[in-house]
């Protein structure tokens, strides 16, 4: 505490007419005249301008001196009723030592209870009139407004006071308070840097342990001063110096603030053995809350039994905040071990020690199931008590809660009330959370302005959740404008932050196009967050390799991931496995098709069905096939029901087959269209239904269907079930033809060039297209063309070109053309034979005598019978 002399003096004018004192000091700082650093405030306000009255000093006498002396000498010892005694009278008289003398008792709570509107009110008396003390009263005065402590903070009277004070030259922290309000500017203020930077070093050349502390940090990256490192650093260590000396005499509070400079984030950077010296030194100084501290932070930076020992000492003597750390603490798994039984126990004693902190902590730990802990009702029950008394996190976990359908049912109105109100208090989850929920439109109408701006701000408070879902945001460019950068940046930061979910999303985005980019860079994305644990990023991760998305095709790598996600519990693993465990099927895994049908996937089972009906990587099993179709049928798969109604129209049972195929034209199954349709058009199978015929054809070649295009274009050139039409039939074929369809390019071909139907011969267009699907190895337009070179009616006669035809046909397995290669043989050998004769010798002839029985062939087809039988034959497409 400052004794003050008792003697007069005299203080230069505080109407600042001239400001010699700042002219000295600043060289080329100039003070506009009249009111005191004028370029940087607004004037005095009019009704404290009594404060900064200049004159002399107020005339005390030497025995008002002596009594407040005495007054001074009684509060060092502690005797402060005394003390009071000696001053009171001096106040009823106006002496402005004794206002002053009093301010201070109740401004530090000395003797009476601490009253910091009572001292701002004394102060204010002790600085009406002018005296030694004006100086000092001014100093403490102006820290009340600027921290806004008993009087409602006021920048602007913080400003005039504290610079009062530095003109008094009182070898006080009165530069570092004033540089700290010129640094950023107040209400009424403007910033001056300079001027900050100025007032700091002054004190700092002092020694004054703050302006150290306040030029170190202002050089440090993100300060308000030129970045310099050096300088930085200079600035700490003497400030750590000074701090060393206060702990060398056993000032708890230096110790501590040294293990803060050598933190993470600390200006002498991270150096944990100092700083786990340092709280250790200030935890055997015996201080109860330093002790927590000690503990709490030893805890947290890795030295946990230690740690937990000095809370559970400091704990047992009664620090509720060591009670509320050391339960917190033991909630925490530390290599698979929490203590749940003993942290409920020490957070159970906090919370009847008055610990609201306990009440969250506890409270979370039964809602969420942490440690084993499982009480939801005696959670929320916690939470609510907590929440009425307005505990930010309380109400920002109720409204997490409330919010999601979890653990309770949701309700999305009640949680958004609690975030609210979370939000106002200043809690950054609760922000997060509520941006979001307006951005959804969840229990409230959804603003996406406010959601947008709620977000920004959470996020700039560090919350990578509101990064995350704001940069998606951006990225699907659906509720707030489309903006790739911000939403890459956003999403990046939260990456950096952690937040893996976001580091998938990124990857997803490289994945899906959302942002341009090489699709690699995806997939080092995702499966970075994938190696990390990330549920959703095994399943993305799996898609791609399923896909060949940024990385080359590998099922095998596909269902590794999704078999991990799957084990990993996330919700799409099941069904994303289960299409590759079908492409594996189709690539001959049968296991793995065997797998995907048993887990219910339809087409998996509609393709096992069809595996064991055409034996398949299976031996063929016709009862099997029927069993997998229809459990396919069943799950609503309209190619399985397809498969299963021409299994049945081969079967002869043709009312079920009808059945299933009007049951797979329902679902949609184009196929099932087209044979449908030819049944009804020509009454195979089914009782004739022409117009039901055209329908479902029409229906099914407008799908794309070129076999449907195909049957109605032979519908109309033969008159099957309609009149012969030549514009219809061209334009049904032709339409078959474009789609690909070489047996279309052979029927139209075929048509034109013998002219026998509905269209008009046309020899030269009917010749290119019989020879084009020829070329393309359709057995029917070989047959074709080999039976018109033999006849030579509709093109040159070239016995040996149409062998060759009849012959690649008939390899192929054509029953027309091996038909006409038999006879021809037969006939030429003076012999006569049905045509299962025929075709059974040439099996016999192919199976045994290979090319020889071609060339042989070829040799006797010059005979002019031979070619004639060939030609007799009725070639079919």
């Amino acid at each position: 505490m400052e004794r003050i002399a008792n003697r007069t003096r005299l203080i230069p004018s505080l109407r600042f007419t001239a400001a010699i004192t700042l002219s000295a000091w600043l060289a080329g700082c100039a003070v506009t005249q009249g009111t005191p650093g004028g370029e940087h405030a607004q004037p005095i306000p009019e009704a404290h301008e009594s404060w900064f009255s200049g004159g002399l000093d107020t005339n005390i006498d030497s025995m008002d001196w002596d009594q407040i002396n005495r007054a001074q000498d009684l509060i060092e010892t502690g005797r402060y009723d005394e003390a009071i005694e000696h001053l009171q009278p001096l106040i009823e008289r106006y002496v402005p030592p004794a206002y002053y003398e009093m301010a201070k008792l109740y401004d530090q709570g000395l003797g009476v209870e601490q009253d910091p509107s009572q001292a701002a009110r004394l102060y204010g008396q002790a600085i009406e009139q002018p005296s030694s003390i004006r100086g000092h009263a001014s100093l403490n005065l102006g820290r009340l407004y600027l921290e806004g402590r008993g009087v409602e903070r006021n920048d602007l009277l913080a400003y005039y006071l504290l610079w009062q004070a530095k003109e008094a030259d009182l070898d006080r922290n009165a530069e570092v308070l004033l540089a700290r309000l010129l640094a950023e500017g107040g209400e009424g203020v403007e910033a001056d840097p300079e001027l900050a930077h100025r007032l700091y070093s002054e004190a700092a050349e002092r020694g004054e342990p703050e302006a150290l502390e306040a030029l170190a940090e202002a050089h440090a990256p993100g300060g308000w001063l030129e970045e310099d490192p050096a300088r930085s650093m200079d600035y700490a260590q003497r400030y750590a110096d000074i701090l060393e000396s206060e702990a060398a005499q056993g000032e708890v509070n230096a110790m501590l603030q040294l293990a803060s400079l050598h933190s993470e984030d600390g200006l002498l950077g991270d150096q944990p053995d100092q700083r786990i010296h340092w709280l250790q030194q200030a935890a055997q100084a015996g201080d109860l809350d330093a002790l927590a501290r000690a503990g709490r932070d030893l805890t947290r930076d890795g030295n946990r039994q230690q740690g937990l020992e000095l809370l559970e000492d400091a704990a047992s003597q009664g620090s509720v905040d060591a009670m509320t750390h050391l339960g917190q603490a033991l909630l925490e798994p530390e290599a698979g071990n929490p203590e749940p039984v003993r942290a409920e126990r020490w957070l159970r004693e906090a919370i009847e020690a008055g610990s609201i902190d306990a009440r969250v902590i506890l409270g979370r730990a039964l809602v969420e199931g942490q440690a084993g802990l499982n009480d939801l009702p005696r959670g929320m029950g916690l939470l609510e008590q907590a929440a009425e008394q307005d505990h930010p996190l309380a109400l920002a976990q109720l409204g997490s809660l409330y919010l999601n359908d979890e653990r309770i049912a949701g309700q999305p109105y009640i949680a958004v009330d609690y975030l609210e109100r979370s939000h106002e208090l200043g809690h950054p989850w609760a922000t997060e959370q509520l941006g979001g929920a307006l951005l959804e439109g969840r229990g409230t109408a959804p603003d996406p302005t406010r959601a947008e701006e709620l977000l920004e701000q959470a996020a700039e408070r560090g919350q990578s959740g509101a990064m995350r879902i704001l940069g998606a945001a951006y990225l699907a460019g659906e509720v707030l404008p489309y903006d790739p950068v911000r939403g890459r940046e956003l999403l990046e930061h939260a990456a950096q932050a952690g937040d893996t979910t976001a580091l998938t999303q990124l990857g997803e985005a490289y994945l899906d196009g959302s942002l341009e980019g090489d699709p690699r860079e995806g997939i080092r994305l995702v499966g970075q967050a994938a190696h990390e644990g990330d549920a959703y990023a095994m399943v993305v991760l799996g898609r791609a390799y399923r896909h060949g998305d940024g990385v080359e095709r590998d099922l095998a790598e596909a269902n590794r991931w999704l078999t991990r996600a799957q084990e990993a519990g996330h919700e799409s693993a099941d069904d994303a496995l289960t299409y590759v465990q079908r492409d594996l099927g189709a690539q001959g895994d049968i296991q793995a098709l065997v797998a995907a049908a048993e887990d219910g996937h339809p087409g998996a089972m509609a393709d096992l069905g069809r595996a064991f009906l055409n034996g398949e990587g299976v031996e063929r099993d016709q009862g099997r096939a029927e069993y997998w179709l229809g459990q396919a049928h069943q799950a609503g798969h309209a190619g399985a029901a397809a498969s299963l109604g021409r299994l049945y129209m081969d079967r002869g049972d043709d009312a079920t087959a009808i059945e299933y195929l009007e049951a797979a034209v329902a679902r949609g199954h184009t196929g099932a269209r087209a044979n449908l349709g030819e049944a009804y058009l020509a009454g195979n199978h089914v009782e004739q239904d022409v117009d039901r015929g055209l329908e479902l054809l029409q229906q099914a070649a407008d799908a794309g269907m070129p076999n449907a295009a195909f049957a109605l274009g032979e519908a109309y050139q033969h008159g099957d079930g309609v009149e012969q039409n030549a514009e219809e039939a061209e334009r049904w074929y032709q339409q078959a033809v474009d789609a690909g369809a070489d047996y279309a390019s052979a029927g139209l071909g075929l048509a034109l060039i013998r002219g026998d139907g509905a269209i008009a011969q046309d020899v030269e267009r009917g010749y290119e297209l019989l020879l084009a699907a020829a070329e393309q190895g359709h057995p029917g337009a070989q047959a074709s063309l080999g039976r018109e070179y033999l006849r030579g009616v509709n093109v040159d006669r070239d016995p040996e070109r149409g062998a060759d035809y009849l012959y690649e046909a008939a390899s192929q397995g054509h029953h027309s053309a091996r038909l006409a290669l038999a006879e021809a043989y037969l006939t030429s050998r003076g012999l006569q034979a049905n045509q299962e004769q025929a075709l059974l010798w040439l099996d016999n002839v192919f199976e045994s005598e290979g090319q020889l029985a071609v060339e042989t062939l070829r040799q006797l087809l010059s005979d002019e019978e031979a070619i004639a039988a060939a030609g007799d034959v009725e070639i079919a497409e």
